[in-house]
């Protein structure tokens, strides 16, 4: 399977965890697209500088072609799909967490009574 191939089921997976499975909706707020906005910056910087100096290379087969900051456009799916799944799990859990009557410092804390 191609690094495109994966990018887009990431990202395809992300997005249905968040909507429809963890049901956290995070897609569907202003505050994730800005804080995305933040995010983006500080990834195609970090892109640049490893496949801009050779760290990372790519074998050209395997991705679309174009790239931001020298890496692969595919790059930038497979970060969206990182941070939707840590956001969408961070955020699940809290939800949890307080629906069992913890605090954010006792989130981790396992009630034998439960």
């Amino acid at each position: 399977m191609s690094y495109s191939a994966l990018a887009v089921i990431g990202v395809a997976a992300a997005a249905g965890a968040d909507l429809w499975v963890l049901r956290t909706r995070l897609l569907t707020r202003r505050i994730f697209w800005t804080s995305y906005a933040i995010i983006i910056v500080f990834q195609l910087i970090a892109n640049g500088v490893l496949t801009g100096f050779g760290i990372v290379v790519y074998d050209p087969g395997a991705i679309l072609g174009p790239r931001i900051a020298y890496a692969p456009v595919e790059d930038l799916l497979f970060g969206f799909a990182l941070v939707t799944w840590t956001l969408s799990w961070w955020v699940w859990w809290g939800r949890r967490a307080v629906r069992h009557g913890r605090t954010a410092g006792t989130a981790g804390h396992i009630d034998e009574t439960e």
